[in-house]
């Protein structure tokens, strides 16, 4: 028997599903608004007259000719999850195969900056002059996101209370649904101390209250992820790394991937175990499992080129077959 839905009695599914995922600690904020897309489609298509489940998923799915792979799985993963919870009230109601859109792996190779690039672009952060993004501060931002790998969004979020200094930590709350603790080297330490007078100071000489922000502008209101995104590809333009128009090149995530890469090329020059480091750099990263992680073995040639001269080594010390 299919199972009949209309966008009304979808809409309450949804919601009742979305406070599910939140009550468990999940924000879930891309999966609300993959499910109003999909409620939309359901009311613009049939209005309020019913319509067969699996008919729905299966034309939403393929509303747009062209679309990455990746993307519809992505997205079909999401409505799938609302089916699975619907069977809790009914049984035998559907749930789409993944065969509807088998495709989970993304193909995307991040740019990875080299340790030459990394150096050009925190000089240029420390030389910058801009009407809001003052250079002590871009430094500072610059330096947390290639030294820790956080994601842009959870660097300029850190409130102040958030930074621990004497421990060399910073606590990342309620990103991708879970906290974690981030330690750093004492090098960072002391880049933030030198930070954190310059933007007392700041503060002192405008005669603002503290806005609690760590990364705050040059009018002392809290650094928005827009803002920090638009002037690192300003940087990475400036500097040539990034085309002059168009949004093809690297972007400010790219720092994240740098330092998770460079990460594991290091380990791998000393001669550790890189598979055996992967569940440590994963929870580093705040990453929910170690496939997520794994896209970094190759995501650079010099990995690779690692790996080969280790094993042409081993190769060379084992004893001929007798």
């Amino acid at each position: 028997m299919r199972t009949l839905v209309t966008a009304a009695g979808m809409a309450r599914d949804a919601k009742d599903f979305l406070n599910f995922r939140r009550a468990m600690g999940v924000q879930y904020r891309r999966g609300e608004f993959v499910l109003n897309g999909f409620v939309r489609f359901i009311a613009e298509q049939w209005g309020e007259q019913t319509v067969a489940l699996d008919e729905a998923v299966r034309r939403w799915s393929s509303r747009i000719a062209g679309r990455k792979a990746v993307t519809v799985g992505l997205e079909f993963g999401v409505v799938r999850q609302l089916c699975l919870y619907r069977r809790r009230n009914d049984p035998s109601g559907y749930v789409p195969e993944h065969a509807l859109a088998p495709v989970k792996e993304s193909l995307f190779l991040p740019y990875i900056f080299s340790q030459e690039e990394v150096h050009r672009l925190l000089h240029a952060a420390s030389e910058h002059h801009g009407r809001w993004i003052w250079a002590p501060m871009f430094r500072a931002l610059m330096l947390v996101l290639y030294c820790t790998g956080l994601r842009l969004g959870e660097a300029v979020r850190l409130r102040m209370e958030e930074v621990d200094l004497c421990r060399n930590v910073f606590l990342v709350s309620h990103s991708k649904g879970r906290s974690r603790i981030v330690a750093f080297r004492p090098d960072l330490a002391s880049e933030l101390h030198q930070y954190l007078e310059a933007r007392r100071q700041v503060l002192r000489n405008r005669c603002i209250e503290d806005p609690q922000a760590l990364f705050i502008r040059l009018d002392g209101t809290p650094l928005t992820v827009k803002s920090a995104s638009e002037a690192i590809r300003r940087l990475l333009r400036q500097l040539s790394i990034k085309p002059p128009a168009g949004r093809i090149g690297p972007r400010p995530y790219e720092m994240r991937h740098a330092f998770a890469v460079h990460r594991l090329t290091a380990w791998a020059s000393a001669g550790a175990d890189v598979h055996a480091k992967l569940p440590w750099l994963s929870a580093y990263l705040g990453h929910q499992d170690v496939l997520g992680t794994e896209v970094y073995l190759k995501a650079t040639p010099q990995l690779l080129d690692l790996a080969s001269r280790r094993l042409q080594n081993h190769l060379r010390r084992a004893s001929p077959p007798e």
